[in-house]
């Protein structure tokens, strides 16, 4: 999956500092994988599908209203469909993400 044929573009995610790959599924679901180099904040959005997320490395942050939810390496969280969330990381943190529709585009690579 991390190959630079699957590296998604940068305008689908929320920094320059984040490395991200996608993994396209035959029913339209997506699987991505993202290192983050610096800390860094997700502004709030939703999606129209379940998300599943498992930090492999770091500390992510969920933020839903009030509610702060923190996802450590190990851990994992689902997000409903339509559920406001952002999210806030910390440097050289991983997480994988399956998305039960199309998240991400990957990154047009000129010849």
């Amino acid at each position: 999956m991390k190959n630079e044929i699957n590296r998604i573009d940068s305008k689908y995610q929320s920094s320059d500092k984040i490395e991200g790959y996608v993994y396209d599924g035959i029913d339209g679901s997506q699987i991505t994988y993202w290192k983050c180099y610096d800390k860094g904040y997700s502004p709030e959005h939703t999606h129209e599908y379940d998300e599943y997320m498992i930090v492999v490395q770091g500390k992510y942050t969920i933020i839903n209203g009030n509610e702060r939810i923190e996802v450590n390496a190990g851990e994992e969280v689902i997000i409903p469909k339509t559920v406001p969330h952002a999210g806030e990381y910390i440097e050289n943190t991983r997480t994988i993400h399956a998305f039960g529709g199309k998240r991400a585009n990957r990154k047009i690579i000129e010849n």
